[in-house]
């Protein structure tokens, strides 16, 4: 026995229609897109040419700026080989403290706003509000208007605990710790509050404590902003300067953002390649963490504005 299969008859209003294509026009493309297109590349290119022009002055042995005015005119190494060569200007050693009080500071800020976060997020207790407001509150206060008081604090510190006091890294990342919390806090706290808190009441049932649930299910499920968090907090420690100067007497002990300024902080001996040659070494440990971290950068940034 044959079984003939019908073909479904389609109506006309039904069927797919094929239009032609409409013909290229400039003026369309230029009213639709095209303006677009070129505020990008505008973009691109402000962006850009700083950066092509920072290379361009390291690559020139000349020791001006004014030479660099063609890019990579010239390209020589010698100024990268003299940041490393010269023990009055201990570059590489400038450039490890800065790796190591970045690093301790970025990864203590992330773990004190997260703390501090959860405390504000999960649990109810008096003046909650008010500390909120309040670390936003004392943020809008720039950090060095305290530098005298800091000074002076140090100074009588040292007296009693030497490793904390004037001159010494540790004080200075304590000193950076002072203002770990308020915006980061803030920001955390916005994307703690994303995560349901059935996840926190799952857990008690099963007789996990705060300290279990931080550590084992929150943490993890917040990585996105902890990544952010870390991220802002690093970039901020390596260009600081002002307080690092300050606190900072002995040459071996510097920072980055304070030996650079030395090539260019006498009258007479400016040199300004060697300079440029420096800061492009200094942004490559910023450039590999901000490679390391960019899958969460976005979601760490606009998942703790809506909920």
């Amino acid at each position: 026995m044959t079984t003939h299969t019908e073909i479904p008859i389609v109506p006309e209003a039904e069927r797919p229609r094929h239009f032609a294509k409409r013909p290229f026009r400039l003026s369309h493309w230029a009213r639709d897109t095209g303006w677009r297109h070129l505020i990008a590349i505008f973009a691109v290119i402000f962006a850009v040419f700083p950066l092509l022009y920072v290379v361009s002055a390291s690559l020139n042995p000349a020791g001006s700026l004014v030479g660099s005015n063609q890019l990579f005119a010239t390209i020589n190494f010698a100024n990268y080989v003299a940041l490393f060569t010269n023990p009055e200007q201990p570059y590489a050693l400038w450039f490890a403290n800065s790796l190591v009080i970045s690093l301790i500071t970025s990864l203590a800020t992330v773990f004190l706003g997260a703390m501090a976060a959860y405390a504000f997020s999960r649990m109810r207790f008096r003046g909650r509000r008010i500390g909120l407001l309040a670390l936003i509150l004392i943020q809008m206060f720039p950090q060095f208007l305290a530098v005298v008081a800091l000074f002076l604090l140090l100074s009588a510190i040292g007296d009693v605990v030497p490793a904390l006091g004037l001159g010494t890294q540790l004080g200075l990342i304590f000193v950076y710790l002072g203002g770990a919390l308020g915006v980061n806090t803030y920001l955390m706290y916005g994307f703690f509050s994303t995560v349901p808190i059935s996840i926190d009441e799952a857990a008690k049932i099963d007789g996990a404590s705060h300290a279990q649930i931080f550590f084992g299910i929150i943490l993890r499920l917040v990585a996105p902003i902890l990544a952010v968090v870390g991220l802002l907090s690093f970039i901020a420690t390596t260009g600081e300067y002002v307080l690092a100067s300050i606190m900072l007497t002995d040459p071996s002990r510097q920072t980055l953002a304070v030996g650079l300024y030395s090539f260019v902080s006498q009258a007479l001996s400016n040199n300004w390649s060697i300079f440029a040659a420096g800061a492009v070494l200094a942004a490559v440990p910023v450039m590999i963490v901000f490679l390391l971290l960019q899958k969460y950068i976005v979601g760490g940034l606009t998942a703790g504005s809506v909920k």
